[in-house]
């Protein structure tokens, strides 16, 4: 991935996980990296309650920007 995920970064999921009932562009919040490129992704409804809480890898992650971002 060119861009690093850091704490407290929105990302949505690039992939469904059913075990754990997300679906592909379901929204989290990265609240802790665990290993290298392993971080836990803290999932909540639009309440602030959270449903799910899991470690998953940086390739099942994609960052959300909601802003432009500056050229290089």
């Amino acid at each position: 991935m060119s861009q690093s995920i850091k704490l407290l970064d929105v990302v949505a999921l690039t992939e469904t996980i059913p075990d754990h009932k997300l679906h592909r562009g379901q929204v989290g919040t990265i609240v802790e990296q665990l290993d290298p490129g392993v971080f836990e992704v803290e999932f909540t409804d639009n309440e602030g309650r959270k449903f799910a809480s899991l470690a998953l890898k940086e390739n099942q992650l994609m960052v959300l920007h909601y802003q432009p971002l500056e050229a290089a």
